[in-house]
């Protein structure tokens, strides 16, 4: 994440000692033995070569290994924290090293302003708006509000589903009115493109392996209803399959050897070598199948029709129907726990979940659940079902299903108000695991806002909400150290800058801190763009007003360092009242170095996108970040 670092932020000198400096410029892997432990730490450049240094703007991963220092065995389950940032030091102390326990002590408690450069630990929720947007929250700097939000990112139109690639770097988005699929760069936040999808893009699904993206293609044609695929690295389409008519849903084999898609309208399964690309098979699975789902452990795959409240269980090799399992009209989404025992599937029109136990596909239990149950999540420890009619989400406890008694059954209340009652959903979940699996996202869509929940609690321990947009789907970018080999953490970063880092590293059992250093290598294109000038809104003024006219203040820089831009005379503000209106301009002028100011009317209340531009600079509107203000309609009602 791209910040001027904890140095600035705390009024620190960037010049380190002599020493540190000649410690940094040695090759990235050094080992620690304390404690009884021994920590390796080892910086690998994208390219795979462990005698380099890093470059900058380019990825590394960044590894820690850790092994018992009496047995050399690897110590797996920890749950290290780590930071990359500026080798930096206190001023007024003779530049002496600020002591590395005191910076992570800074970093965890979070506060605004005081982050690393780069934070290993963090997680970002991504919040599918209404309107075509997405609004990136850092949970880590507020308890909600407009201080977590990180930034939005614009799409060409409304979004329908959404997918993350198999390592996080890239977030893909349907566009059904767009017919094409936007690439996010998680890293960035921006959007990076948009590819053609075929007709009527739809739900969205990764294969297994991460190497293809699948598309349902809910074309009204039925010559072009099928799935487009899509080479989730060159992000070329290399096949678009029909398939039948009607809506899509997607399952594969735990090995990606084969994709099965149902085929809502004509009522069949089509099967697919995914070696190939080609079409093996058409199943027919009922008369309106709303749903497919895949278990690992049964080795099967499960088609829902609705119409009839029926299962099919297709055997996932020989693709030859094994049983059928009757239940009720009104069946649809239906999903697996994380060991594939458990299938769920949730009724809609009687409110209930069956319960089917892959070892012998029967019917275990009949749950009464939250009301018009759509949409399911599944933690290690529980079942997490929202529903239509009621903000009441029911957990179903996984321990309890196998006993002979009634499942354990709670719930809490995501809101107050029935996400029903905000119209048209998009596919995508509105409920979302967390990086620590023991606890969840919800977004309320009626009431606008992302709350979590953390197991055990009677009810949600914050919210976010998301002004300015109309929340619809949550999704988390996991941005952890993870155990990639047994005692071996790893994270994969783009560094962002050129210089001497210092690695911050902490474990909690045995306690222990450490600040490994590292060198980065200069970037020549890297430094090249960071000297264009760099416009940011800023953040203290208010985003939300009545006011008729606004204010709105830019901070201008330049350079890695963020310099102040001052004596821009051409410095203009474009801005249009959302989704889309005519646009106004407006010079701004500057209040002191590289602080520039513009006066806005905002006739009408709405949300209103800006957008800063210079000739002299070469910077066209558009080049840098939108931002957004809103005015509301309390001065409009009053004058009234």
């Amino acid at each position: 994440m791209l910040s001027l670092g904890l140095a600035a932020l705390l009024s620190m000198t960037c010049q380190a000692s002599q020493a540190a400096a000649s410690a940094a410029d040695k090759p990235p892997h050094q080992s620690l033995e304390r404690d009884g432990v021994i920590i390796d730490f080892e910086v690998r450049p994208g390219g795979g070569a462990t005698d380099q240094l890093p470059i900058a703007g380019q990825y590394a991963d960044i590894r820690f290994r850790v092994t018992d220092s009496a047995a050399g065995q690897p110590l797996s389950g920890l749950n290290p924290g780590a930071w990359l940032d500026q080798l930096h030091t206190e001023s007024g102390l003779d530049s002496q090293q600020l002591d590395c326990k005191k910076r992570i002590g800074l970093y965890l408690k979070g506060s605004i302003g005081i982050r690393p450069l780069v934070d290993l630990n963090s997680y970002y929720l991504m919040i599918l708006n209404k309107d075509p947007s997405i609004t990136v929250i850092d949970p880590s700097i507020s308890v909600g509000g407009v201080t977590s939000t990180l930034t939005r990112i614009l799409l060409k139109s409304a979004p329908m589903d959404w997918v993350l690639s198999a390592d996080e770097k890239r977030l893909f988005v349907s566009l059904p009115d767009a017919d094409e699929v936007a690439v996010i760069d998680t890293d960035s936040f921006t959007l990076a493109s948009n590819i053609p999808a075929g007709a009527d893009p739809m739900r969205m699904a990764m294969q297994p392996d991460g190497r293809y993206l699948w598309v349902g293609n809910d074309a009204a044609d039925p010559a072009k209803g099928g799935v487009t695929v899509i080479d989730s690295e060159s992000l070329q389409v290399v096949a678009s399959i029909a398939t039948g008519s009607g809506h899509h849903e997607m399952a594969f084999s735990p090995d990606s050897r084969y994709a099965f898609i149902s085929n809502r309208t004509s009522g069949s399964l089509s099967i697919i070598d995914v070696a190939d690309l080609r079409k093996i098979k058409d199943m027919p699975v009922g008369a309106h199948p709303l749903d497919v789902a895949y278990s690992e452990l049964s080795g099967a795959v499960y088609v829902v029709d609705g119409q009839a409240g029926e299962v099919t269980v297709i055997d996932g090799q020989s693709h030859n129907v094994r049983s059928v399992i009757k239940g009720r009209p009104g069946l649809g989404p239906m999903g697996f726990s994380g060991d594939g025992r458990w299938g769920m599937v949730l009724n809609t029109l009687n409110s209930q979940v069956l319960v089917i136990d892959a070892a012998d596909a029967k019917v275990l239990h009949r749950i009464d659940v939250t009301a018009q149950p759509y949409q399911l999540e599944f933690t290690p420890a529980y079942a997490y079902i929202r529903g239509l009619g009621s903000s009441k989400v029911t957990m179903i406890n996984l321990s309890s299903i196998a006993a002979e008694s009634k499942p354990i059954v709670q719930g809490f209340d995501a809101g107050r108000a029935a996400p029903g009652l905000a119209g048209e959903l998009p596919m995508a979940q509105s409920l979302a695991t967390s990086v620590d699996q023991g606890s969840v996202f919800v977004v309320n869509p009626a009431d606008n806002t992302t709350y979590f929940y953390n197991e055990g609690m009677n009810a949600p321990m914050s919210g976010y909400p998301n002004r300015g947009h109309t929340a619809r789907a949550v999704s988390v970018l996991n941005r952890t150290l993870r155990e990639v080999e047994p005692g071996i953490y790893q994270s994969r970063v783009r560094l962002p800058a050129s210089g001497h880092f210092d690695v911050a590293f902490m474990l909690n059992q045995p306690e222990l801190t450490h600040c490994f250093a590292m060198q980065v290598q200069s970037n020549p294109e890297l430094d090249r763009l960071n000297a264009k000038p760099k416009v940011t809104l800023l953040a203290d003024q208010a985003r939300v007003s009545p006011d008729r006219y606004r204010p709105v203040r830019f901070q201008v820089s330049r350079g890695p360092d963020n310099a102040p831009h001052p004596g821009i005379e051409d410095l203009r503000v474009r801005y249009f009242m959302a989704p889309s209106s005519r646009p106004h301009e407006v010079a701004a002028t500057e209040i002191s170095a590289g602080l520039y100011e513009a006066m806005l009317e905002l006739p009408d209340p709405g949300a209103y996108y800006l957008h800063v531009g210079s000739s002299s600079l070469g910077m066209a509107f558009g080049d840098q970040p939108y931002t957004s203000v809103r005015r509301t309609a309390a001065t409009l009602k009053q004058a009234q």
